[in-house]
């Protein structure tokens, strides 16, 4: 973000009260043909996406914005899944107002990082499927924008569906309302060159709420990049047609958020 579009160059009432909220759905599909592989699957995704994984990667995201981390919570469920909430603040709270920052965690909660993660398949026709949820939240300054091209490398993403918002506003010291810090047009203003290469993306914004929303799917369909424990060149021609059909489904159906009709 450009220093020069910034609120923090101007002389402000009291706190920049701005809430910019980064959301995004990751999706990973692919094709696990047999039951073993199945579960195989949802183990892969319980070990690799674990909630100390998850907090590695969270904590790294309140680094790369520039934010104080206060509380982490952190759950691994049975038998898949898993949550992590972080609460941060733009500035360290070693001690406010005489107090120890362990005393004001519960009032500073206006800013957090959370993700939580829904692997599954399905017994039938083989799909298996990884969502991952996410929330940066920030009051202040700091911008969850910065984190975006991390998160997306962060996981294994076929389909991203990122929303962000800008809500509230901030007073400067005339009393004037702001009801955004910075210039946006579009969330793919802030991807890498190299992630824009590789998606397919489209947008819906909703400029004067100061709403922005993209979707992003993988331009490259490989098949054996969708096989779980399997090889393209091992399967019967047919069964290799039909799963690259179900596969192609799958994605277009997650990334325009529908079923498609028969």
């Amino acid at each position: 973000m450009s220093s020069s579009n910034s609120l923090s160059k101007l002389k402000l009432q009291g706190f920049n009260n701005l809430t910019k909220a980064l959301s995004f759905n990751i999706y990973d599909v692919c094709y696990a043909v047999t039951p073993e592989q199945r579960t195989a699957y949802i183990e892969y995704i319980n070990q690799c996406y674990n909630a100390d994984r998850l907090t590695t990667i969270l904590t790294d995201v309140a680094r790369i914005v520039g934010a104080n981390i206060l509380n982490i919570a952190r759950q691994d469920y049975d038998p898949q899944g898993a949550s992590v909430t972080m609460l941060i603040s733009e500035q360290p709270v070693t001690h406010v107002n005489g107090l120890a920052s362990e005393a004001v965690v519960g009032h500073l909660d206006k800013s957090h990082i959370t993700v939580h993660t829904y692997p599954e398949t399905h017994p039938h026709n083989g799909i298996a499927t990884f969502r991952a949820d996410i929330d940066v939240a920030t009051c202040g300054v700091i911008s969850p924008l910065k984190a975006l091209n991390y998160l997306i490398e962060s996981f294994e993403s076929d389909i991203v569906v990122t929303d962000y918002r800008v809500r509230g506003f901030t007073r400067d010291v005339k009393g004037k309302k702001h009801y955004i810090d910075h210039k946006i047009n579009s969330i793919q203003e802030y991807l890498s060159k190299t992630i824009r290469q590789r998606y397919e993306m489209i947008d819906v914004n909703v400029y004067q709420e100061n709403l922005f929303h993209t979707k992003m799917q993988l331009s490259e369909f490989d098949l054996d990049n969708y096989l779980f424990g399997e090889k393209a060149a091992n399967l019967p021609g047919k069964q290799r047609v039909r799963i690259e059909n179900q596969l192609k489904r799958e994605l277009q159906e997650l990334f325009h958020g529908r079923n498609l009709v028969d």
